[in-house]
């Protein structure tokens, strides 16, 4: 498979429902400030206390409103919808807050929990509810730790996990379209700052437990921050020699040898993402790019991959959905 159709988005979201209210098992990253401060999943996180942890939460929900919105007629619509109608409601929303105004909390889920929210809530201004409207107050929040983050942030983050800058950056950007002119600006500064004269990638990638990848990631933000002349450019001196598959890394599905290890599963995020980037920067670079073929090839290289093993495992089932949603609806 290829491309997203009914039968998967309902499975995919039949699968993510049966998480995002699943607490345990559950990975907290929880500072305390004191001993009031040990308490559990969902005692700190009313919503998004479910899927392992909170970015996977949070993301799930993002996965299910799309998917509703892309398949109305699914089967599993109305529950989706019963289930948002209960967890995206303003008090919830603001014990959320609460937790991120903790004084440990400045660097919680930085940057890919707040990229991720934000995503959230442009998919839930998509739809006719309330939950838009709930989730906005935490949505400006981490738009404004977003704003007081980056002049901050001398050196952008490459690694392929979490903390990557580009991935996070590609997501704050598509929220802020119309609703925050500040980042916008904040962002078309910092990116063209780290990345404007990376040229010949070598992309030595990936890492053991990385599920983005560094090289096309960079080039998704900047496929964003960059209009189509200045982009194709860029990347023409970025990565040489994509019109000959290479770098041959970047074209080749990583090979995930433990599906039981929650690091190593990473890999098949890896395959799922990289669908993803490829196939958006093609579509910027254009059909007469000599990447354009060679980028749906491993995207569905990469698909094949991995696609089969979403569920094989909780510490895959938790949040691959979300990356093959990605790809699989370019």
């Amino acid at each position: 498979m290829t491309r997203l159709d009914q039968a998967t988005a309902q499975m995919f979201a039949t699968m993510t429902l049966g998480h995002v209210g699943r607490e345990y098992p559950n990975h907290l990253s929880h500072a305390l400030d004191g001993p009031e401060d040990a308490r559990t999943p969902s005692e700190l996180h009313p919503v998004f206390y479910g899927s392992f942890d909170w970015h996977s939460c949070v993301h799930g929900w993002w996965q299910l409103l799309r998917l509703i919105r892309l398949y109305p007629d699914m089967p599993v619509v109305a529950e989706v919808r019963a289930r948002a109608d209960a967890m995206l409601v303003p008090d919830k929303i603001a014990a959320e807050i609460a937790y991120f105004e903790r004084p440990s909390a400045g660097g919680f889920e930085r940057p890919y929990g707040w990229a991720w929210l934000l995503a959230l809530h442009d998919e839930a201004s998509r739809h006719d509810a309330g939950w838009a409207e709930a989730l906005e107050p935490l949505a400006r929040f981490l738009a404004a730790r977003f704003r007081g983050f980056l002049p901050r942030l001398t050196y952008p983050l490459r690694v392929g996990t979490h903390f990557n800058t580009g991935f996070a950056l590609t997501l704050a950007w598509d929220w802020a379209e119309g609703r925050d002119d500040e980042l916008r600006s904040l962002i078309a500064d910092v990116v063209p700052g780290w990345f404007a004269k990376d040229r010949d990638c070598q992309a030595w990638e990936p890492g053991g437990d990385e599920f983005l990848s560094p090289a096309l990631t960079e080039a998704l933000v900047m496929s964003r921050v960059l209009d189509d002349a200045a982009f194709r450019a860029w990347f023409d001196g970025f990565l040489p020699r994509v019109g000959q598959g290479e770098p041959v890394t970047l074209f080749t599905p990583a090979i995930v040898s433990d599906r039981n290890d929650g690091k190593i599963t990473h890999l098949d995020g890896l395959n799922l993402s990289r669908a993803w980037c490829w196939r958006t920067i093609a579509a910027k670079l254009g059909p007469d790019h000599p990447v354009a073929a060679r980028a749906e090839a491993a995207a569905a290289d990469h698909l094949a991959a991995s696609l089969p093993h979403i569920g094989d495992n909780y510490m895959g089932e938790h949040w691959l959905a979300t990356f093959a949603l990605l790809a699989l609806a370019v």
